[in-house]
């Protein structure tokens, strides 16, 4: 469904995503996953076309089905976008139009995409509302977005995203901002609407829990690059990249019964105008050593995943 290709993103100065390769299925979830600064974001926002000044793609295709999105111009694409792509923003306060009721703004994609009446627009807003848990619905749509808490205006994001069951839903940190019960709640309909549709979900978030719920494939981003790419349950069990397993060692397991420090990473994501030759990892990597300073290709292990390290699993 997608296939995003060779794709480089940054400014004029500096990569921020760096000829990174992922590819749907319809029905997949792939979740991406990573430190802030990593460029999951950028990926996204390249994927759907809204890279903003000065910010650009460089290099590399999306395609949507037989369509090279990278193509089209901003009207042919704008006719695809909320229709048969939708993004769940990260910010949904800053992403919702604060001068607008927020029934108004998930009534007017449907108005422009499925030519929907305004009463029957906002008809069918209020059942979305419902859907994703907005208490009192049909006095809900009336308000502003800064009437609303930031769980609300998350929720009123996602239903905006769902309102034309989309084909390809690119989740930034969608549930992020609300509580656990609400969380479960919009991972269900998320899924449910996969089982419906066939829809491909692109799901970004750092809740490792959200991960091995919902995910079909993982890929890891470190500074810019896809280093690890597996099915969930490869990469939950053997986890092949050093910053793989960093990351799941940093899990608080329930099976913890004695007090302990956490263990974490040491150091902190290289800023893409200072990032090392080589691998970008090598700076925080146990594992480390003169061959880490030459660039580790993304390639197949034995066990199935895709692993940019020139020393993957155990090996020192």
């Amino acid at each position: 469904m997608l296939r995003i290709e060779g794709l480089t993103v940054g400014t004029d100065s500096a990569d921020l995503v760096l000829d990174v390769d992922l590819e749907l299925a319809p029905g997949e979830t792939l979740c991406l996953v990573g430190e802030s600064g990593c460029g999951k974001s950028q990926t996204c926002l390249a994927a759907m076309g809204l890279t903003a000044h000065p910010v650009k793609r460089k290099s590399g295709a999306v395609r949507f089905f037989d369509t090279e999105l990278t193509a089209l111009g901003e009207h042919e694409f704008s006719d695809i976008r909320g229709r048969d792509l939708a993004m769940i923003f990260q910010d949904a306060s800053a992403a919702l139009n604060p001068v607008k009721r927020v029934g108004d703004q998930v009534a007017e994609v449907l108005c422009v995409h499925r030519g929907l009446s305004r009463r029957e627009a906002m008809a069918r807003a209020v059942e979305l509302f419902e859907m994703v848990g907005i208490p009192q619905p049909p006095r809900r749509v009336r308000a502003y977005p800064h009437e609303l808490s930031g769980g609300m205006c998350q929720r009123v994001m996602i239903a905006m995203a769902l309102a034309c069951r989309p084909r390809l839903i690119i989740a930034d940190e969608a549930t992020t901002a609300l509580d656990v019960t609400t969380q479960a709640q919009i991972l269900r309909l998320l899924k449910s609407l996969q089982a419906e549709t066939g829809a491909a979900m692109l799901f970004v978030t750092h809740d490792l829990g959200v991960v091995a719920e919902i995910a079909d494939r993982v890929a890891v981003m470190y500074s810019g690059r896809i280093v690890e790419l597996a099915d969930a349950d490869a990469l939950f069990t053997a986890p092949q990249h050093p910053y793989t397993q960093g990351l799941l060692a940093c899990r608080l397991h329930v099976s913890s019964t004695a007090p302990a420090r956490l263990d974490a990473i040491e150091g902190t994501v290289p800023t893409p105008a200072s990032r090392p030759q080589g691998c970008a990892f090598r700076m925080r990597c146990l594992r480390a050593s003169e061959t880490c300073h030459r660039l580790p290709a993304l390639a197949p292990m034995g066990t199935g995943q895709l692993v940019a390290c020139h020393f993957p699993g155990g090996a020192a």
